[in-house]
Formats: C-alpha cells, sequence, structure tokens
C-alpha cells in the first residue's frame, strides 16, 4: 500500500510539474483548433507531414539503439570545450550587406539589408526544460552575452522543440525584439512567457509575409512537434525562405528528405545559401532528421549556391560521433561539387564574399581530444 501511495504520488508531482512549469508552454486553445481543423494539413487534433513520415518506436525496432546507447561512444561529444569566436555588435547595423553568424546547433543571425533576424535562438546551456538535465553545450559559453546583444528586429521559430525553442532564451530576448515569425500554434508558447500577441505573427506552410521589410515565406518541413507527454504535433513545424533587396536564404530546420525541397527550389530559388540541418541523425529516425549525404541532396533540390551545414556543434542529441555530420556532408558535397561554408560558432559571414571560410576548425580541437 506504501509503495502504490508513493508511486501515486510520484505521478501526480510530475503532472503539476509540467501543468505548472511555464517552460513546457501552452497547448492550442479549443477557438484555435477549431481553426485548425480547416487546414488541410491537420487531422484529428494533429498536424502531419506532406508524405508518410513514421518512426519505428516499438520495443523491437528500438532494441537495437538501446543496445548502442548502453554500449557508449566516447566521441559522442568532445572532451574539452570546444573554441568559439566572439561575438561582436554595434548598436546601430547600418550596413546594408548580408551576413551570418552562428551560434553552433542551428541558432543564427541575420543581418539583411540593414536589419537583424535571430533563427531559432536557443541560447540555453541545455536542450531541456530542466537545465540541469540533459547534454550540456559544447562551447560551455556562447560567443557572446544575451544581455549584450542589440535590438532584433524579428525573431523566427522553426518548431518548438527544446534545441530550437528555450525558455530562459526568450525571457532574456523578449524585451529587445521588435516582432516574432512562428509556425501555427507557437504562439501560444509566446504568449505564456509574456509576449504580447500583437508582437507575434503565425503562419501555415506557403503563407508569404513581410516583416521589417523583410520577405518571409513559411514553407514545409519533414519533422514533428511537441515539448511534453500530451502535445505531440500540436503545433506546426517548418522551413523558412528569407528574401531581402540583393540576397535570398533558405533555412531548412528540421526535416528528414523528401519532396518538398524540389518545390521550395522550384517556387522560391535559387537561394544565394541555404542553411541545411546534417545532424542528430539515425537510421531509425531518418524520416524526421536528414542523413548528411541527404542534406546535400537536399542543398540541390533547393537550387543553392553555398550550403551551411548546421544542426551539429552545440549537443548530442544522437548516437553518431559528434564530427560526423559536418565530415559526411563534406564528402558528400565534394562528390557533387557543392561549395561549402564551415565558419566557428560566433564567427561572422559575409554572404557574397569570394572567401568564405572553410578551415575544418573541428579537426584540430578533435585530434586534441583523442
Amino acid at each position: 500500500m506504501l509503495v502504490l501511495s508513493i508511486l501515486i504520488a510520484v505521478i501526480l508531482a510530475v503532472i503539476l510539474f509540467i501543468s505548472l512549469h511555464p517552460a513546457f508552454g501552452q497547448k492550442p486553445s479549443k477557438k484555435t483548433i477549431q481553426h485548425y481543423n480547416t487546414i488541410d494539413h491537420y487531422h484529428n487534433g494533429t498536424f502531419s507531414n506532406i508524405i508518410p513520415t513514421e518512426m519505428a518506436t516499438d520495443f523491437r525496432s528500438m532494441l537495437p539503439v538501446l543496445k548502442e546507447f548502453l554500449r557508449g561512444n566516447p566521441n559522442r561529444q568532445p572532451k574539452q570545450a570546444i573554441p568559439v569566436k566572439p561575438s561582436q555588435f554595434s548598436a546601430q547595423n547600418n550596413n546594408k550587406a548580408t551576413k551570418v553568424t552562428w551560434f553552433g546547433h542551428s541558432a543564427f543571425l541575420i543581418e539583411i539589408d540593414g536589419k537583424r533576424v535571430l533563427l531559432d535562438p536557443m541560447f540555453g546551456k541545455a536542450p531541456s526544460p530542466v537545465p540541469w538535465f540533459g547534454n550540456k553545450r559544447y562551447s560551455k559559453e556562447l560567443p557572446f552575452r544575451v544581455e549584450d546583444l542589440p535590438e532584433i528586429d524579428l525573431v523566427v521559430f522553426s518548431h518548438d522543440h527544446y534545441d530550437h525553442l528555450d525558455y530562459e532564451s526568450i525571457k532574456k530576448l523578449k524585451h529587445k525584439v521588435k516582432q516574432f515569425v512562428v509556425p501555427l500554434g507557437v504562439a501560444g508558447h509566446l504568449k505564456r512567457w509574456g509576449v504580447e500577441r500583437k508582437r507575434i505573427k503565425e503562419c501555415n506552410w506557403w503563407d508569404e509575409v513581410e516583416m521589417a521589410g523583410i520577405g518571409l515565406v513559411c514553407t514545409p518541413a519533414r519533422h514533428f512537434s511537441g515539448r511534453s507527454l500530451t502535445d505531440r504535433n500540436s503545433t506546426l513545424w517548418c522551413s523558412w525562405v528569407l528574401k531581402g533587396k540583393d540576397s535570398k536564404i533558405y533555412f531548412s530546420g528540421d526535416s528528414g528528405y523528401g519532396p518538398h525541397f524540389r518545390e521550395i527550389g522550384e517556387k522560391y530559388g535559387p537561394f544565394d545559401l541555404t542553411l541545411m540541418e546534417c545532424g542528430q541523425y539515425h537510421e531509425k529516425w531518418a524520416a524526421i532528421h536528414m542523413m548528411p549525404e541527404e542534406t546535400v541532396q537536399a542543398h540541390i533540390d533547393v537550387r543553392g549556391k553555398i550550403m551551411f551545414p548546421i544542426h551539429w556543434g552545440a549537443f548530442t542529441l544522437s548516437l553518431h560521433d559528434w564530427v560526423d555530420p559536418v565530415e559526411r556532408a563534406l564528402k558528400a558535397a565534394d562528390k557533387q561539387g557543392v561549395e561549402v561554408c564551415t565558419p566557428m560558432i560566433g564567427e561572422t559571414v559575409a554572404v557574397h564574399s569570394d572567401n568564405l571560410p572553410k578551415r575544418k576548425w573541428w579537426r584540430k580541437q578533435f585530434q586534441k581530444n583523442t
């Protein structure tokens, strides 16, 4: 009886914690769900992908993954903090040249047409609702302090997973941001965290909007969403097209490979730069995270000029070596004749430069660790 009582108490405590802790976000309201019911890719309370997208999660399918996990891999993360290049930002952005600065994983600052745009600004120490749990950031520190960031014109999110949408980051950022642009349903999370509704623009796939003078298109991705045990696929996931006067950038978000890349390329390509997911993959979940070789093909499909591999270099979320994503992407890109840009975390890159950073900085660091 005592054991049963303790078990019930633990379950109730977990339910209460998930209900009250703001990091878990906010589910869409009944009124919002009624609106979603008119959308083609929304059925029975959840969003769906363009093509069938299943992950094998039964015990028999996941047993090899469990064995792989228990066996361990000493190279899943670096043995010491990886290097970063300190980032410095002026109060005014008067330079009209298009520049990008990578902060690890999928977090970017895009400077375009004199505007500043943050993509998936996850600046926390770990991708978790409880930051003291979970795999910690490889670099230990960011190349800047969030408090030192200048005013941000737009913050754009691809979906609501913890490694992309971080509660603590939003708390620190929200007073610096003029406008947030998110896929359907994600506004609820931001509103719970103190962002006024008038500063949030929600988009469905293929919506075209102009914010702060920057053209944005919410384009499909092949993924899923959710922040707790009961809200899987209750919000939308997406990729983004950013259009300035002289530059076009494609941001893949998280995605498995699919026909949407070619469709996006046909409608909005070519792109000066593609920010393409290449990490945290596994054969068991290839439908929602591309293999690096597929990353290169997706870049070709969207008609990209320069490819920037992302979704690596910050956190361990899969079982592969931490450098495998970029190494495999480079090898595939070389075979396909694709030009790849590989700056350090914190290094600012001019998109139209003839001298893009291509040094293999992680190899030197990796050799020190082995």
